[in-house]
Order: structure tokens, then C-alpha cells, then sequence
């Protein structure tokens, strides 16, 4: 190979370096975001936040680009989200009448600052599920076995939710919480399964007798108080004529007083013997004059005449 050769390949190779490079630098130069993505550009340590989706350019092997997923992503504690089976580390716990019980949770979140659930902490969300199982520990423990089990489960949620929001927002690791719910919860054995389930139909027995009662409450109801409004109306008429009654005997009374002041001694007389016709209608006067013979003097009312 001459000297011109030697060159010709040379500079074949410099144009096909050069366009390798140019290339390589080509793909380097940009990245694209997703609707639902953010990325974070590393520019000599220093990060920044990229949240607009589309087309975007860097400086190649000067700024790094690392994408987050920010969709929201769902976390089982309890329970094996993939086989269902349950994991008894997680899912059982103590209640405050020293009740063991399994609880099952499924937790929703979703990263709403990239940089500080990159950089904040090494794994975000398992700090994440430990906080959550404290906060659920913590609130199981303060309520009775049949709360956890049937009737307190949503006040439950809702404490939880509370407790592990604030800590989310103290620890501040770019994490947000979007909802925690439970999934089941029961007693670790057959026996108290069984044993719950009778007490759920006893209370259910008691709600229907409490509606049967005020079913027939609403039904007697009415007709009593239709007997009370009736009892009300004869008492009223009563009144009335016991009122009536004594303004008669009072009217009497005073008209009798008028004419005792006019005739005092016929009118004592009068009401004497009205008031022995009154007491002693049937009575036989028997006079006996003293020498064997008797008068008899019927009726008593004859006084009167």
C-alpha cells in the first residue's frame, strides 16, 4: 500500500469516527417524558425536576436524566398481592382487649416530588410500608376486637390515614399517600371465626327486633293517642258538668238562702223534711201513745205536705 492509500483510509476513518460521534452525541442530546412520568436532570450534582411531557434536550454526557413513574401504585400489607396468601407477620396483631386478629390493608400512592424519593432516602417505599404497619398497629391496638372485625372499620381507616399522612409529611420523602383501605379482617382461628360470625348474627337478630318494635311503635302510636284525645274530650265534658252541676246546687243554694231569711222557721222546716224524705224514703213511723196501741203513719213524705 502506497502513501496515497494509506491516507485515502485514514480519512475514511476519521469521517466515519466523526459521524459515530456525532450520532452517539445525537441520541444523547435528548429525552422524551410521558404523561405519566417526570424526570430529574443531574447537572454537576445539582438535580432538577422536569415535569412537562415530550421532547426534551441535554447536554450529553454532562447532565443525567433518571425518569420517575408517577402513577399511582398499590402496596398489600398483610397479604401476598400476587398469590392472596396471607403473611402473618404483617397481618396479625393485638387488640386493646388482648385479642389477636388478622388484618389485611392495600395501600395506593404515588411519588409527588421526584427528586426527594430519589435522593431523600435509598428506598422510599418500603419506608413507606413500615410507617404504614406502625400507624396500623398502632390504631388496631387501641380498639376492641369486635370494632377491628365489624362495626369500627372505617373510623379505623380513617385514623390511619390520618396518622400516616402527617408522618409522610414530617419525614417528607416525596411520597404521597392516595388512600389505605382493609381488605379483611378476622380472628386467627376457626373457632373464633365461628364464634364472630354468631355474634354478627345476634346483633343482626337484635337491629331487626329494634325495627320490628318501632315498626309496631308507628302503628300503635296513632290509635293511642286517638284513645288519648277521646279520654281528654270525656274528661272535658265531665268537667263541664261537674262545673255545671255545682253552679246548679250554688244557684240552689243561694235562692234557699233568700227565702230562709224571709221565713227562717218554714224554711227549716221544709229542709228538714226534704232532707228525711231524701235519707229515709222507706221508712215506717210507728207511734206508740202509751197505753197499748200504736199509730202507724205512712208515707213519711205526708210531713211534707
Amino acid at each position: 500500500m502506497n502513501s496515497n492509500d494509506a491516507k485515502t483510509v485514514l480519512r475514511v476513518v476519521k469521517i466515519v469516527a466523526a459521524v459515530l460521534v456525532i450520532l452517539i452525541l445525537g441520541f444523547n442530546c435528548y429525552y422524551t417524558i410521558g404523561e405519566q412520568e417526570q424526570a430529574v436532570v443531574t447537572t454537576f450534582g445539582k438535580a432538577d425536576a422536569v415535569s412537562t411531557p415530550g421532547l426534551h434536550f441535554k447536554v450529553p454526557f454532562i447532565q443525567k436524566v433518571t425518569k420517575v413513574d408517577t402513577t399511582i401504585k398499590g402496596l398489600a400489607i398483610g397479604y401476598d398481592a400476587n398469590t392472596g396468601m396471607s403473611v402473618e407477620d404483617e397481618s396479625l396483631m393485638i387488640t386493646s382487649d388482648y385479642n389477636f386478629v388478622n388484618v389485611d390493608f392495600f395501600l395506593e400512592y404515588k411519588v409527588n416530588d421526584p427528586i426527594k424519593a430519589l435522593y431523600a432516602s435509598q428506598n422510599p417505599v418500603l419506608i413507606l410500608k413500615n410507617m404504614a404497619q406502625g400507624c396500623i398497629r398502632s390504631v388496631i391496638g387501641s380498639y376492641d376486637v369486635d370494632s377491628v372485625i365489624t362495626t369500627g372499620k372505617s373510623e379505623i381507616q380513617s385514623k390511619i390515614r390520618e396518622e400516616l399522612m402527617a408522618q409522610l409529611e414530617d419525614k417528607d420523602i416525596g411520597i404521597q399517600l392516595v388512600n389505605l383501605s382493609i381488605q379483611d379482617a378476622e380472628p386467627p382461628t376457626a373457632q373464633v371465626i365461628e364464634a364472630f360470625k354468631a355474634v354478627e348474627t345476634a346483633k343482626q337478630g337484635k337491629e331487626t327486633a329494634i325495627n320490628n318494635a318501632k315498626k309496631y311503635r308507628s302503628e300503635q302510636l296513632p290509635q293511642a293517642e286517638a284513645q288519648v284525645d277521646q279520654i281528654k274530650k270525656q274528661a272535658e265534658a265531665e268537667k263541664e258538668a261537674r262545673i255545671n252541676e255545682a253552679n246548679g246546687q250554688a244557684a240552689r243554694f243561694n235562692a234557699l238562702y233568700e227565702e230562709y231569711i224571709k221565713y227562717p222557721l218554714i224554711t227549716k222546716q221544709r229542709m228538714f223534711f226534704e232532707t228525711m224524705q231524701e235519707i229515709l224514703p222507706d221508712l215506717e213511723v210507728i207511734i206508740d201513745n202509751g197505753d197499748g196501741s200504736v199509730q202507724k203513719i205512712l208515707p213519711l213524705d205526708s210531713f211534707g205536705n
